[in-house]
């Protein structure tokens, strides 16, 4: 896959055991706005794009560029009141992400799902926060590290 072959591979960062997959190159690549516009094309049109702190903030920026709006997940702490808070589990502790609440269909995106937790949290926190989740979209899925679910990636690992 055209994509596949600009995502750099970091073995053992930022932890042994651990396979970075660093986008940069694909963002430093003109394909980039083709790889935004494909990975539009995979999830209904939403009001909003939910970026999640900090690499998702690249994607749906991106997407809600082309049409939508923004909203950030942020770690706790980097928003203004109001927020709404959840806290959930990592392989390596727990960490908390916070959002404005409000109203209206929301995509939630990030750049790699791995494991699940923070998309299931993010989920949850804009749900909490009064969105309706339509979907979930990341540039990259590593399949090999969960079941089967329901997030439209450009890219999978398998």
């Amino acid at each position: 896959m055209l994509y596949k072959s600009l995502i750099k591979e970091i073995p053992d960062f930022p932890q042994p055991g651990v396979s970075f997959k660093d986008v940069s190159p694909l963002l430093k690549s003109p394909l980039f706005p083709r790889a935004i516009a494909e990975m539009k094309t995979l999830v209904p049109h939403p009001h909003y794009w939910v970026g999640i702190d900090a690499r998702g903030f690249i994607f749906a920026s991106a997407l809600a560029a082309i049409n939508g709006g923004l909203i950030m997940c942020r770690k706790k702490g980097k928003l203004p009141p109001p927020t709404i808070s959840e806290t959930y589990t990592l392989e390596y502790g727990e960490d908390t992400l916070e959002i404005q609440p409000g109203t209206g269909k929301v995509v939630i995106v990030d750049d790699v799902y791995a494991t699940g937790g923070t998309m299931t949290a993010v989920e949850e926190l804009c749900k909490k926060a009064g969105y309706e989740v339509v979907d979930k979209l990341v540039l990259i899925d590593l399949k090999y590290l969960h079941k089967p679910n329901n997030v439209k990636s450009l890219i999978q690992y398998e």
